[in-house]
């Protein structure tokens, strides 16, 4: 049996039509760039995720440079974020000039410790230079949201919420991107609302933020050809757009297929007794995680080991991520050293994402798990 970590083509029969005819009826109007579906979709996301703004971008990558470029962050300045992300959630700091602070996560979730973020906005000999955080809702978990607003109103910092992972996430029934200044998503393929190839979205309830990032998306420009600043190329395909629309109607099924597999998963590690091997991420009824990715931390064996094990019959998985951010050879120059930010660096030795999509099977499921319990009793 071969099952890969996500497989798009299940997913694509469903609406294969729908897609082709939407498609097709674009190329016959030549409206390519910046279309009626790039509107449409802004406005239809920004009613789902509960803001007043929305505008579309390139990529979930460039959400974030352009948020942080929109609220003036530049050198001199710090932001604190996690660094234990995708490493656009850092490189958008640097990419404007600032400096990331990097905070370690908590167990198991591995979302931003706030405890410890809340120490360096009191203590940091700089601190009147932070000027915002970027917490990532990990995996589609989503992190206190009470506490960032907290954060907000006591330090006067700025919240830039990394939600590449997370569309359709909630804390204690607030939507995620519900706080941030600004808030991103991504639509790369993978993700629980992907298109066919790039793009991403920024939020806001600021309106001039709003402008600001329209206008960087294109140029700089308000107006075409009169430029207030020099902006970026970073405009949301209208195909991509029209794909996500198609999408969008399903979201909320998809979200409940996922928690499904997930609550699946959590049953058959029970019934494996595979509870004293591993960790895994429980279902949350109340959409505070959405399982981007289902991942498990090994109490016992070896990551590596147990990764080939499941590779050898055909089970896809992967490393999020084998490096924490820290550690990366670009951020030598921050001058973190083993041992500085210990919960991320175990994380990187013993995390493993295991398939998940929405139209996993049952028995699928089943040979994963029944799968992980023979490497453990091998």
């Amino acid at each position: 049996m071969k099952i890969p970590l996500f497989d798009m083509t299940r997913q694509y029969e469903s609406f294969r039509d729908e897609v082709l005819n939407t498609l097709d009826n674009i190329f016959k109007t030549g409206k390519v760039i910046l279309g009626p579906h790039v509107k449409t979709l802004e406005e239809e996301l920004a009613n789902y995720v509960g803001t007043i703004y929305a505008i579309g971008v390139a990529n979930g990558s460039d959400a974030l440079f352009l948020s942080v470029r929109a609220l003036n962050i530049r050198k001199g300045d710090y932001v604190i974020t996690t660094p234990y992300t995708f490493f656009a959630t850092a490189s958008c700091i640097t990419r404007n000039g600032a400096t990331p602070i990097f905070v370690d996560v908590e167990e198991k979730y591995y979302n931003l410790d706030l405890d410890k973020v809340e120490e360096i906005l009191k203590n940091h000999p700089e601190k009147d230079k932070i000027k915002a955080i970027i917490p990532v809702h990990l995996f589609g978990k989503t992190i206190n949201l009470d506490r960032l607003q907290y954060f907000k109103e006591k330090y006067g910092v700025y919240i830039i919420e990394d939600g590449a992972q997370s569309i359709g996430s909630k804390w204690n029934g607030k939507n995620a991107f519900s706080v941030g200044d600004l808030s991103i998503t991504s639509f790369f393929p993978t993700k629980n609302l992907g298109g066919y190839g790039d793009g991403g979205m920024v939020f806001t309830n600021n309106e001039d933020l709003a402008n600001r990032i329209r206008k960087l998306r294109v140029h700089g420009a308000a107006k075409k050809y009169y430029h207030d600043e020099v902006g970026f190329n970073s405009r949301l395909d209208e195909v991509q757009a029209a794909i996500l629309r198609i999408k969008l109607k399903h979201l909320n099924e998809y979200i409940e297929n996922r928690i499904n597999v997930a609550k699946k998963y959590d049953e058959l590690f029970k019934k494996y007794n595979l509870t004293d091997y591993i960790d895994y991420p429980e279902v949350f009824e109340d959409k505070s995680h959405v399982y981007h990715q289902y991942v498990i931390t090994l109490k016992k064996g070896n990551r590596d080991e147990l990764r080939e094990f499941l590779t050898k019959k055909e089970i896809g998985t992967s490393i999020y991520y084998p490096k924490g951010l820290h550690q990366q050879k670009c951020f030598e120059y921050l001058g973190y050293k083993e041992g500085d930010l210990p919960v991320t660096e175990k994380a990187t030795k013993s995390t493993l994402a295991l398939p998940i999509f929405p139209e996993l099977r049952d028995y699928e499921i089943e040979y994963v798990v029944k799968s992980i319990y023979e490497y453990y009793k091998k």
